[in-house]
């Protein structure tokens, strides 16, 4: 029996670590794969802000669940002290003692093996198996695969593999800046974002494609020209466009929800269901769909309250919600009386085109025969201040 052995701190796990691993099996005809995400490195200590290794270890079991063939260990992860792969290398083999251990390593690790604790009894162990990326890697390998030879009687295995132009650090760095999400595994990237590990923010065609798949077909282009109008707005107003970008995208997130599924979002968060029992869906999806952003997403606060108030509006409306609240009334496809002025209002006094807005919304709602909201009155009053 052949087992691989490939730790890591994992952090995030990325597609170039599955190829690498696919690849490795195939070359080195692995009967097992055992992934092994570090808890505590020795050689380095992990870079601010990562993740807990509970957390980078159920990142790596869902990279690699669906690998054949493959376990994924918590053997260093549940270490509350560094962990030495000699130590773990000891373990694996007296769980496989007949099977011949392959230690699956990069080539700065396998440049450096004589610095590990207790290498030569490692080396008695395991048959290093190093990852060629490119001619100047096999050379370096090459050389230092007959220099463990003639000093130490190793016989290493090169396993030539096909680069994915990607690493954890440059992940890390990719993801505060919107990139990366092609690279992690969807249910780690959602993970990420939704916890915004890392200092994460959303791709936005990923983001997209999650708020559109929780819409109605036909409510789709609405919110698409509500995004452009809340970009152009907030360029307008000097509001930051990225949140404003965000809020719009997500702002009808449970718009297509019926009474029972408000109801179930809002209870759990702690709104009262007498109050709640009262409004209408019409006024419950900002507020179901504020909570739902935060907790799938990882909205700022910020951002939250723009979706929170952009039906009803709120006595001191911060600008971004202005933005949102009237982004959502003026968008290209709304076509109703008035809506040209309003369009034209809005770039050249917000404040008056909340007041506008917020009459509007009075009137209809007042002549079908409906309480207007007291939110919406107070902001009118608020803003005639």
């Amino acid at each position: 029996m052949k087992v691989g052995i490939y730790g890591g701190t994992f952090n995030p796990p990325h597609i170039g670590h599955e190829q690498s691993a696919i690849t490795a099996s195939e070359q080195l005809g692995l009967d097992l794969l055992v992934i092994v995400p570090v808890g505590i490195p020795p050689h380095k200590p992990l870079p601010a802000g990562s993740p807990s290794a509970d957390i980078r270890f159920s990142m790596t079991y869902s990279a690699f669940k669906k690998s054949p063939d493959t376990i994924v260990s918590n053997i260093e992860a549940r270490n509350p002290e560094p962990s030495y792969t000699v130590e773990t290398v000891d373990v694996i083999k007296h769980t496989y003692p007949e099977a011949e251990l392959f230690l699956l390593l990069g080539t700065d690790m396998f440049l450096s093996l004589e610095t590990w604790k207790d290498f030569e009894s490692l080396l008695k162990i395991v048959t290093p198996a190093v990852f060629s990326r490119n001619p100047d890697d096999l050379q370096k390998i090459t050389a230092h695969s007959q220099y463990l030879l003639e000093k130490y009687g190793v016989n290493s295995r090169i396993v030539l593999n096909s680069v994915i132009p990607i690493s954890s650090s440059g992940l890390r760095e990719m993801l505060p800046k919107r990139g990366g999400a092609g690279y992690i595994n969807d249910t780690n990237y959602a993970y990420i974002i939704k916890h915004r590990l890392y200092g994460a923010k959303p791709d936005w065609e990923w983001l997209r494609q999650r708020a559109y798949s929780m819409l109605n077909p036909a409510r789709i282009p609405h919110v698409a020209a509500c995004e452009e109008a809340a970009v152009s707005l907030a360029e307008r107003w000097g509001v930051d466009r990225n949140d404003a970008r965000e809020a719009a995208i997500l702002h009808d997130i449970t718009k297509k929800f019926d009474l029972k599924d408000h109801l179930k979002v809002l209870e759990k968060h702690g709104f009262s269901s007498d109050t709640l029992g009262h409004a209408g869906e019409k006024l419950l999806h900002p507020k179901s769909g504020a909570v739902l952003a935060g907790e799938m997403f990882g909205a700022s606060d910020t951002v939250v309250n723009a979706i929170r108030w952009h039906t009803t509006g709120k006595a001191g409306m911060s600008a971004l919600e202005k933005v949102i609240y009237l982004a959502d009334y003026i968008e290209s496809t709304r076509d109703f009386p008035g809506v040209e002025e309003l369009r034209r209002l809005a770039y050249v006094d917000l404040n008056d085109a909340m007041v506008m807005g917020l009459e509007l919304t009075v009137s209809d709602v007042s002549a079908r025969g409906i309480t207007p909201d007291k939110a919406t009155i107070d902001a009118i009053d608020d803003l005639k201040k």
